[in-house]
């Protein structure tokens, strides 16, 4: 699919429903992924074989009910068959990676190794999923190596001369992912935290960014209690700031030549975004104002060579814009810069500028591949406080 008819197939739609973006703008749907650790206790894994009864393969996470033969504890005497809940990951990630609610079925016997629910009620994580008839492991992750691993490839351009964030005429349009870091830290920092967040050493707290007392607090808070709080898990608020591009979901650029605009679209519920808009325009989605702070600001643009930056205000303080649970106030300004570097690599580059949580501004950069082609999965929050 060409630029301009994936703009006509969707930039279009996207213009028509702006009118419609209270459900958007109230935080509706996200892709509603929670730290791991949070809910079981990665550290101390147990290993069950059971037959599976059900397939649940739906987002935010997909789940396989098994009945496991227990021995009687107690007054109960001889074997109990007790069925557990095996969660994995998204659907839409497993999907991305070859997967599908056939892999397993009804009836199939399977051994799975994980953490079980820290409040041992019968759930188990599915860290290893195997298939007892075969011996295949089964929900492993199938990530792409990027092609811009071997000879770079030039990065495409528009007849102006400007590099194409998406596709363009006579190219197949395509998604940006596996980004190379999913966490934000600072550039030049050394700590360790899983895909999540998590820190590894809750002592490396201070390391991360150079934040005020205060947001240091809040932030060792949220650390300490494994992340529970995350908005886009409580309450399926969108990803807003950083954290839109920090996730294998996706994003695309659909590129207005017409308007002088970018939509960027995300990998989320509902078909979540927002636009850049070039030429010095600062503006948010509709019913934004000063009174109704936004989670992806208003956003002005310009090209600086091959560069594109965007200067970004006027956040709201309703969501976590990054994994991990770093804290931003309403003084948040971000100046986030996308390079293609070549056809397979854009480099994005973010500086944070919250005198509100922050003692100085920082940045932090990382790198995203395409992925021509693909499409952006429809991942709704669904059933998340269950």
């Amino acid at each position: 699919m060409t630029a301009n008819r994936s703009y006509r197939s969707q930039g279009r739609g996207l213009v028509t429903a702006a009118l419609g973006l209270g459900v958007l703008l109230c935080g509706t749907v996200a892709w509603a992924h929670h730290a791991i650790a949070g809910k079981f206790d990665v550290a101390k894994p147990i290993e069950l074989t059971g037959v599976v009864t059900s397939v649940d393969w739906r987002n935010p996470h997909a789940h396989l009910f098994m009945n496991v033969k227990t021995p009687g504890q107690g007054k109960a005497k001889g074997t109990q068959i007790l069925n557990w809940a095996v969660e994995l990951e998204s659907p839409s990630l497993l999907e991305m990676d070859g997967w599908n609610r056939d892999t397993v079925r009804v009836g199939n016997t399977i051994t799975v190794k994980g953490g079980r629910a820290r409040d041992n009620s019968r759930q188990i994580w599915g860290d290893q999923v195997r298939l007892v008839a075969t011996g295949a492991m089964l929900f492993t992750p199938k990530v792409e190596v990027s092609k811009a691993m071997g000879p770079a490839r030039a990065t495409p351009r528009w007849p102006d001369g400007k590099p194409a964030l998406g596709g363009i005429p006579g190219m197949e349009d395509g998604i940006w992912t596996n980004p190379s870091k999913s966490v934000l830290v600072e550039n030049g920092v050394d700590v360790k935290m899983d895909a999540y967040g998590q820190l590894a050493n809750l002592a490396d707290v201070a390391k991360v960014a150079p934040m005020q007392p205060w947001a240091l607090g809040v932030y060792r808070s949220r650390q300490e209690r494994m992340l529970k709080d995350d908005p886009m898990f409580v309450n399926c608020k969108p990803p807003g700031g950083p954290r839109q591009y920090q996730s294998r979901l996706g994003v695309q650029f659909i590129e207005d030549k017409v308007r002088n605009r970018v939509f960027v679209l995300m990998g989320s519920g509902n078909h979540n975004y927002h636009i850049f808009y070039l030429g010095g325009r600062e503006k948010g989605l509709v019913t934004g104002d000063d009174d109704n702070p936004l989670y992806f600001g208003r956003s002005a643009a310009k090209w600086e060579g091959d560069t594109l930056v965007v200067d970004s205000r006027g956040f709201n303080e309703d969501f976590w814009f990054t994994e991990g649970g770093l804290p931003h106030t309403s003084d948040l300004h971000l100046t986030e810069r996308f390079t293609r570097t070549n056809l397979d690599t854009l480099r994005y580059e973010v500086t944070v500028d919250d005198p509100g949580a922050y003692t100085r501004t920082w940045s932090a950069s990382w790198t995203m591949q395409w992925k021509g082609g693909a499409t952006l999965p429809s991942h709704f929050c669904q059933n998340n406080r269950q």
